[in-house]
């Protein structure tokens, strides 16, 4: 591609391309090819100028014009997410170009008669809509812009009049775009995130496949708490599935053959056979984008309140005005306090905060559903861990394979690991990726798996029974034994592993010991979760008390529970509501969703179970703990901004209404202070809130 540096700076480059113009398409596609690249740092291009701002290491800099000069706008293969936000840009930069230049070219080309006459016709829908409002027995901020164009005109100032009109444009623009803007932005970062699909071949074997690769037309199958991937039609099967991130439906939807199922949902319990109707990316951000705006869960209780008042001081403001007007018999003066109003700032940027924030939040990998859950966690004071894929590792590892009988390590090795990769868990995950580390290649050879939560899982092969999960479930719940001459070696078992328990026929034939490291930064997360205002850090587990005393020992939680069913942690959640405080689950596996759901906050991690992810209002990225801290902070920070725009919206349009009444101000320039200090409110809620 050809280009020139216009300037040059350490570690900084502007570049301009040769081309007449570029296209959105193709300025997105420059984006993303060169942030590809490790050593670039930022870059920036302008699809109006076709220049591109680039930042890099710089030592790297041959590596940059390198890259530059290899590029083919058309021809080199990117990768460019369906939607990246630009094309709204433009669209809004367009929008507002166009009103003011219109405003412009109408105030000097425009004869004074027709130009008013376009103001009284600009009116028409403003007042009509005051109306429609009053009608329904409502006074709210349309009643207000109503009222305030229709004085002007009857006192025939029709400058005044088209002014309001003007500036009320400006921020319709402005709130539309910066609302957009927010829900956009979150949207992206909440998309679908499914690498894998179990694919059914034409000899009906199961094969795990990229998502990428399922074509329309083609079958899957999705088992209990697995996310399914692609929308289709259910073709054999019953399944409950959790469609709340599509329709906001609470309860399970009841599937079977012939129902339509959704990219994005999740099956809470049971197994489905669908025909994919729609490829990946089809449909999905549309639904996201329709699910944000609509869905309760955007509004925090502090947001809510702030709505409500904002529509409670109207008719304060007419008060004020009629006031005024008796006192002063002054027009002018009690039209100036018409031009001000709470509700729009009010309005504004409350839910721009929050969706600046929830955006911002995707930024350090952490995916939240809604302004209320930042606020729980803003406000929660005891918070309950799962141990497995939480306080340790997501990725515990097999460290030995103990057979009972004469069954051989890797058979048995390739036989778990035949049954875990149905049902994801950070355990079974290390059982599958054993197996694959010694290239045990497996036929699916067994018949239908059914997973108990909390448990295992059971299934027939050869006619036998084989079990595999908890010492509760293969001793206690299935009553396998243990061979009478092993008991020496089964007593034998180190307790610095967790076990994973296998049994064949009711006998015991194999234990997978289970390394589950604590992670590194678990203690120090711990404490400082307790100075940023968490009192109880509580852990529980399903582990055993051995296990689970030495984890609490090593990370410093206030309290722990061992041996615990998943009705357990959602009862000691309920127990703690009872006490009056709130409460934050963070979990990973499908026997955590229990508590997720009960919690006023419920995290689940980045790589656990899809029916966790699902069922949580938040998820954190795996690679680090440290997310908590800055979910919680973040969460502190927004309730802090909410507050001070709270405090500055009273305060500054309370100081414009004095300065109206008090005939410094008149009513045009009321209303552009107001709606100027709106758009800037707007624009400073749509800020970072934690520091680079």
């Amino acid at each position: 591609m050809k280009c020139k540096i216009l300037h040059e700076s350490k570690g900084r480059l502007r570049v301009h391309v040769y081309r007449s113009h570029m296209t959105p398409v193709e300025a997105d596609r420059l984006e993303y090819y060169l942030d590809s690249f490790d050593f670039v740092k930022k870059v920036s291009v302008s699809e109006r100028t076709s220049n591109a701002i680039i930042f890099f290491d710089e030592a790297k800099r041959q590596d940059v014009l390198s890259k530059l000069a290899s590029f083919d706008i058309k021809d080199t293969e990117v990768a460019v997410p369906e939607h990246t936000g630009r094309k709204l840009r433009i669209e809004y930069e367009d929008k507002m170009f166009f009103h003011i230049a219109q405003k412009l070219l109408r105030q000097l080309i425009v004869p004074t008669p027709i130009r008013y006459t376009i103001v009284a016709l600009k009116s028409v829908p403003y007042i009509i809509k005051g109306i429609k409002t009053l009608m329904e027995g409502k006074i709210e901020v349309s009643v207000l812009d109503a009222t305030s164009i229709a004085v002007s005109l009857i006192r025939k100032d029709f400058d005044t009049a088209g002014s309001v009109i003007f500036l009320l444009k400006v921020g319709d623009i402005m709130e539309e775009w910066t609302h957009k803007k927010s829900v956009d932005d979150l949207a992206r970062t909440m998309s679908l995130n499914v690498d894998k699909a179990w694919c059914i071949a034409s000899d009906g074997q199961e094969i795990l496949v990229n998502v990428c690769d399922v074509k329309e037309g083609d079958r899957i199958i999705v088992r209990t708490g697995s996310m399914i991937p692609l929308d289709g039609k259910v073709i054999d099967g019953d399944a409950s599935v959790n469609q709340a991130s599509m329709t906001g439906e609470s309860a399970p939807v009841h599937k079977s053959a012939d129902a339509l199922v959704y990219a994005g949902t999740v099956v809470e319990e049971g197994e489905i056979t669908i025909e994919v109707l729609k490829t990946q990316g089809l449909g999905r951000y549309d639904r996201i984008v329709a699910m944000i705006e609509e869905s309760e869960k955007l509004k925090s209780e502090t947001e809510s309140r702030a709505s409500h008042l904002a529509d409670r001081l109207v008719p304060y403001t007419f008060g004020a005005t009629l006031l005024t007007w008796l006192v002063t018999r002054n027009a002018t003066k009690a039209t100036s306090i018409l031009m001000v109003d709470f509700c729009c700032a009010l309005k504004l940027s409350m839910p721009i905060a929050v969706l600046s924030a929830m955006r911002e939040a995707g930024d350090h990998k952490i995916s939240v559903k809604g302004g209320k859950f930042m606020e729980a966690v803003a406000n929660a004071t005891t918070i309950v861990f799962d141990k497995t894929g939480t306080l340790t590792y997501a990725n515990p590892k097999v460290n030995e394979v103990v057979t009972f009988g004469d069954n051989d390590k890797d058979e048995m090795l390739r036989l778990a690991a035949c049954l875990e990769e149905h049902y994801p868990h950070s355990i079974a995950n290390a059982v599958v990726k054993a197996a694959e580390d010694k290239d045990l290649s497996h036929e699916e050879k067994h018949t239908k798996a059914v997973y108990i939560v909390a448990h295992g899982i059971s299934s027939t092969i050869d006619g036998q029974k084989v079990c595999i999960g908890s010492y509760h479930f293969i001793f206690e719940d299935e009553g396998c034994i243990i061979p009478e001459s092993e008991k020496a070696k089964f007593d034998a078992l180190p307790d610095e592993y967790s076990h994973l328990y296998m049994a064949i026929g009711g006998v015991l034939s194999a234990v997978i010991l289970i390394e589950d490291p604590i992670r590194e930064e678990a203690s120090a997360v711990i404490d400082k979760l307790k100075d940023v205002g968490f009192e109880n850090v509580v852990m529980m587990t399903g582990d055993s008390d051995r296990t689970a005393k030495a984890v609490a020992a090593k990370t410093g939680v206030t309290r722990y529970f061992s041996e615990v069913l998943p009705e357990d942690k959602a009862a000691f959640i309920r127990s703690e509501h009872e006490a009056g405080r709130k409460v934050v689950m963070v979990g990973d596996g499908i026997n955590d969703s229990p508590a997720l759901s009960e919690a006023d906050a419920g995290i689940a991690v980045s790589t656990g179970a899809s029916i966790a992810r699902e069922i949580a209002d938040i998820t954190i990225s795996s690679d680090d703990l440290s997310g908590l801290i800055t979910l919680k902070e973040l969460s502190a920070r927004l309730m802090d901004r909410i507050d001070f725009n709270y405090r500055t919206i009273i305060g500054f349009n309370s100081m414009l209404i004095l300065l109206g009444l008090a005939g410094v101000l008149t009513p045009t320039m009321s209303s552009l202070l107001h709606n100027t200090s709106t758009v800037a409110l707007g624009i400073r809620s749509m800020t970072d809130l934690l520091d680079k």
